[in-house]
């Protein structure tokens, strides 16, 4: 990226290596505020006429510009009574020209980025540093001017995010890849991401559509992406490396990732990666794919540039997509659920993993859960809470995580659950009755990527009536049961109403049933053969998703089974 500033729709991007700088006056004699200011009085054109009109005063918008910066850095040096200019007939008009400049960089996503190992603006400040210097100069210069207009001072000041959202680091890498992804090979890596939390964001689109296919052509064969437009995301998806590859335009839901999928060492960039995901790929073909590449044994996914993917679930979907391949590839068996370790006061410990497509139940029992052992429950390890796997070794099924962060739905939760790690959470659309979203750190990696014991192995259950928590008879019919992968749709895809989906994962199982189908049998045997309770929850959430009493009913039986030998 060689632009100081990128604006598109409501996104801005800073370079802070191709032009940082240290004080509001050089913010102010910057080619990249002069830029930004004239963007805005475009914006003005079409969004607020008549202030339009003021600031232009019947000079193109570039002269208004100039004008208008001119009178600004002479602000910053004399009173207003002695400055002579036109805009100052009307301080209340310049006051709301401030305001709303102001304003129209706050409705951005805003986000920095710093280059290692280049000629840099920046010297040898810190990434972090810079951007919070950044942050302050943003502020402290709109309170300058304001103040000046008003003639006083505020007496109530707020420590808004004036400069960015978020800011990152990234560095070119060379890792172990072939000539076939040779287009990739000067994009650069993050290497570290700082989040100002709690972040909002507002993308476009809020549910997800379609479905991801498999293609015979590898995607890198028509990738148009470049180094100017594009990064790359290195993260661990459980034991897994993975490589997502993303169009700038969708940096939100990329930095998102920061608090789902481990960030990759230095060491692990430089390997060759289990997964490629390409997002934002300007190929004009719609789609939304994965190819096996057999020659240099790597899954690659690619989306098409759209605004629909700006929703932060296709990101995240397609990269478990491409984990679950591989995994069942390897005879793991991909869990679409939730798996946590209970550990009582009195010392017992008990592996509780549920399974369910989407608004099945899962996550919001663990949170039932929660609050119905309150007085019992010393503590609640998360392993996942969406993607997973189960795997056998020695005959003993084990499972695993993904994910060290839960993208939730805000309306499942209790009402005071999204408040209590809001300081580390990311929000996406939050006033939005229609799949309003959080995403929140929920385990450490040495957690998810370890074996852990399965005492408990239920299907979310959220269409029938019956009620709490039944145990099978027979392997066969919980088997049936979850290959039927049957709900209530609750409307965070495009589905509505009872719907069936195969093992209740769209992602990867559904794709490849030829593949799971004997990882299935094996592995429900081994639950089996290891006493493990296999059974059905019951949560009524797609039933009445006001009524709670179904999921705490189903809530105490859960503790019921913890609390016994």
């Amino acid at each position: 990226m060689k632009e100081t500033l990128y604006l598109n729709n409501d996104l801005a991007l800073v370079n802070f290596s191709a032009g940082y700088a240290t004080t509001g006056d050089q913010l102010l004699n910057s080619s990249t505020f002069s830029n930004y200011v004239h963007n805005f009085i475009d914006y003005l054109k079409e969004n607020n006429e008549d202030l339009y009109y003021y600031a232009v005063g019947g000079k193109t918008a570039r002269e208004a510009t100039v004008d208008l910066l001119r009178l600004f850095r002479m602000m910053r040096i004399f009173k207003i009574d002695e400055i002579e200019s036109s805009y100052l007939n009307d301080k209340g008009r310049l006051l709301e020209f401030l305001e709303e400049m102001y304003n129209f960089w706050k409705k951005h996503q805003r986000f920095s980025v710093v280059t290692a190992g280049t000629a840099s603006a920046l010297q040898d400040i810190s990434f972090v540093t810079a951007d919070s210097n950044f942050n302050n100069m943003v502020l402290t210069l709109y309170r300058n001017l304001e103040e000046s207009l008003m003639g006083r001072k505020n007496r109530v000041y707020r420590q808004m995010q004036a400069g960015t959202n978020a800011a990152i680091a990234v560095s070119v890498k060379q890792p172990k890849l072939s000539n076939t992804y040779d287009a990739l090979k000067d994009i650069p890596f993050i290497t570290s991401i700082m989040l100002r939390t709690p972040m909002i964001l507002h993308p476009k689109s809020n549910k997800r559509t379609g479905m991801f296919t498999e293609t015979d052509v590898n995607p890198i064969t028509y990738f148009t992406g470049s180094d100017e437009e594009w990064f790359c995301f290195p993260c661990k998806i459980g034991t897994l490396l993975a490589f997502v590859y993303f169009h700038r335009d969708f940096i939100s839901s990329a930095v998102s990732l920061g608090n789902l999928f481990e960030l990759a060492t230095e060491d692990e960039c430089r390997k060759k990666p289990d997964l490629i995901c390409l997002f934002g790929n300007q190929d004009d073909k719609n789609e939304t794919v994965f190819h096996y590449d057999a020659t240099d044994d790597i899954w690659v996914g690619s989306l098409t540039y759209d605004e629909k993917i700006e929703y932060f679930g296709y990101m995240k979907k397609m990269c478990l997509t491409l984990h679950n391949l591989r995994k069942m590839q390897h005879g793991w068996l991909p869990i679409h659920g939730a798996f946590v370790n209970i550990t009582l006061h009195n010392g017992k410990r008990k592996g509780i993993m549920l399974m369910g497509d989407s608004g099945a139940g899962k996550s919001e029992s663990i949170e039932a859960l929660k609050i119905a052992g309150k007085d019992v429950i010393k503590d609640i390890e998360v392993v996942f809470d969406d993607m997973g796997t189960i795997h056998i070794e020695d005959g003993v099924p084990y499972g695993q995580g993904t994910e060290i962060g839960a993208f939730i739905r805000l309306d499942d939760l209790d009402p005071g659950t999204p408040y209590r790690d809001m300081d580390r959470s990311i929000f996406m659309n939050p006033e939005s009755s229609n799949n309003a979203r959080v995403i929140t750190p929920a385990a450490p990696y040495e957690v998810v990527a370890m074996n852990h014991k399965i005492d408990l192995f239920a299907y979310a259950n959220n269409y029938d009536n019956e009620s709490g928590l039944h145990r099978f008879e027979n392997l066969e019919d919980a088997k049936a049961t979850c290959k039927e992968g049957k709900r209530m749709a609750k409307g965070t895809t495009q589905e509505v109403g009872i719907s069936t989906t195969y093992f209740a994962n769209p992602f990867g199982p559904m794709q490849q049933q030829d593949v799971c189908d004997p990882l299935i049998d094996e592995v429900f045997t081994a639950l089996r053969d290891n006493g493990v309770f296999v059974g059905e929850i019951y949560t009524h959430l797609g039933l009445d998703k006001e009524n709670r009493d179904g999921i705490n009913l189903a809530a105490k039986e859960l503790l019921d089974f913890i609390e016994k030998d």
